[in-house]
């Protein structure tokens, strides 16, 4: 029997300051907030240099470094990650993550499947080289930088992830589309040291919206379903490493297919360089 997906409340959606905690933690998972197949997790490690190995069991994962550096060995294979970097792991893998002098931050994105997809390693640097992971994108007011990190240029089950950067005081996630047919999602509020605050909406009835919440450098909110815009404060940026997991293995796991809130249709998604 499936677990009920909780409904869209800041009790379902929301989690603070993930960044805090040393070690491996998790901040979303089935069952404990509002996600079907998500996990959301954060492995921040001191720059002792003492590795730390878990076992991917049955999650296809991708890890991005979000700060420091250091290495990680998995599947045979070692990798040197640093800001941005991406690795997507295969299910059923030894994962031993290794931080450098200064650290090492990363986020830890991952969904269950049953497929076989091999390990591949992502640097940031090539993604600024393909214009359809790497591009701008919105008018004077949403104008922001997005960077896709693991999508089709990477071979896996569920999991997509990248990351957007807005110009200050500019909204996000603009014009207002939702996916949840194919994707559940969750944004990760990251490179907006204080005093940078946002406020992230999700809501399926735009007179009605179900979610309003500030959200700070570190906070992460699910979006099960519904439009998800989101605004930087006056002269601040908002930054967030965005993640999806698709509900239906390979076949769901498109960046780009989505419905935009009607009144805004006019115009297009925003999204349209990813899809070339």
């Amino acid at each position: 029997m499936s677990t009920p997906l909780l409904p869209i409340s800041e009790a379902g959606c929301v989690r603070r300051g993930t960044h805090l905690p040393k070690g491996r933690t998790q901040a979303l998972a089935p069952g404990q907030a509002a996600v079907r197949q998500l996990h959301y997790g954060r492995i921040i490690l001191d720059g002792t240099g003492q590795p730390l190995s878990f076992s991917s069991g049955g999650l296809e994962t991708g890890l991005i470094c979000l700060r420091g550096g250091g290495w990680i060995e998995a599947a045979g294979q070692r990798f040197e990650l640093s800001k941005y970097d991406a690795l997507y792991v295969p299910r059923s893998s030894q994962v031993t993550v290794t931080p450098g002098p200064d650290g090492f931050d990363l986020a830890e994105v991952a969904a269950p499947v049953e497929g076989d997809y091999p390990i591949q390693f992502v640097r940031f640097a090539d993604i600024q080289k393909d214009p359809t992971l790497h591009f701008m994108t919105g008018g004077p007011t949403d104008r922001r930088n997005l960077n896709i990190l693991i999508g089709k240029n990477v071979k896996a089950g569920r999991i997509v992830a990248g990351v957007t950067f807005t110009e200050p005081g500019n909204w996000a996630s603009w014009p207002p589309h939702e996916h949840s047919v194919m994707l559940e999602e969750a944004y990760l509020y990251i490179a907006m040291p204080a005093p940078a605050w946002g406020v992230q909406f999700v809501y399926t009835d735009p007179r009605n919206p179900e979610l309003i919440v500030v959200v700070r450098e570190g906070d992460v909110v699910a979006m099960p379903a519904g439009y998800h815009p989101n605004v930087a404060s006056p002269g601040c940026s908002v930054g967030f490493l965005w993640m999806m997991a698709a509900h239906r293995e390979v076949e769901d796991r498109q960046f780009g297919v989505v419905n935009v809130q009607p009144e805004y249709a006019q115009g297009g998604s925003g999204l349209e360089a990813s899809r070339k």
